[in-house]
């Protein structure tokens, strides 16, 4: 299948979430319409773990090949994970100012999350670093190993640690009605294609470059 179709497919599957939010999905009692971005907050949050969990395997993938793919994969997902955490962040901060009245709290659900996202654009700050390509790679793939340790932190803080942050992915669902859960794996469904054409995308775009980078090198040699 093209990634052309896929890109369509996964139109069509964001167009459909947004049908689950507004119109099959019930107004909360309590927040009212606000809640509502729950539904995008919350898959943007699941993707950018995976995204850093892809740069982990990536990562650690490249340290045992030293093939250059494996970087330019690890890279890719760091950059889509970097996007989607900081809008998980945002969306986070506005559903936040509607159900505690501000826009953040130190909550250790918040504080993981925010510690992994500037961990993360450190990462992609040193991808552009000024050193020979192989020994980037190499650092950046030790440093891809090393920062997943954040992303089990930020998974379990709401249980590990008191916190008003809701453990969603409980037992029972977060107690949320069966259509506010229809409407949450839709939405995580239609943003996990989006998730693999980002990613597709940018993997071809880098080993692109880096195929246009090692011809300039080749013809001023």
């Amino acid at each position: 299948m093209s990634l052309a179709i896929v890109a369509l497919i996964t139109g069509i599957a964001l167009c459909i979430g947004q049908y689950f939010i507004w119109i099959y999905a019930p107004i909360e009692m309590t927040m009212g319409l606000v809640q509502k971005i729950f539904y995008i907050h919350m898959p943007m949050a699941v993707w950018a773990m995976i995204s850093f969990f892809v740069v982990f395997i990536f990562s650690a993938m490249y340290l045992l090949k030293r093939d250059i793919k494996f970087d330019y994969m690890a890279g890719a997902a760091a950059e889509i994970g970097v996007v989607f955490s900081g809008l998980a962040l945002i969306t986070g901060s506005l559903w936040g100012r509607a159900a505690w009245n501000v826009w953040w709290t130190w909550d250790p659900r918040l504080t993981t999350t925010l510690i992994m996202w500037f961990v993360y654009a450190a990462y992609l700050v040193l991808r552009t670093s000024p050193m020979s390509a192989e020994r980037r790679s190499l650092v950046c793939a030790v440093l891809g190993i090393v920062a997943f340790v954040d992303v089990p932190l930020v998974f379990y803080s709401a249980r590990l640690w008191r916190s008003v942050h809701p453990a969603v992915l409980g037992a029972k669902g977060g107690g949320m009605a069966p259509e506010m859960l229809t409407t949450l794996l839709v939405n995580i469904s239609a943003f996990g294609l989006l998730w693999l054409v980002l990613l597709v995308v940018r993997f071809r775009q880098a080993r692109l470059a880096g195929k246009i980078d090692a011809r300039l090198v080749w013809d001023n040699e």
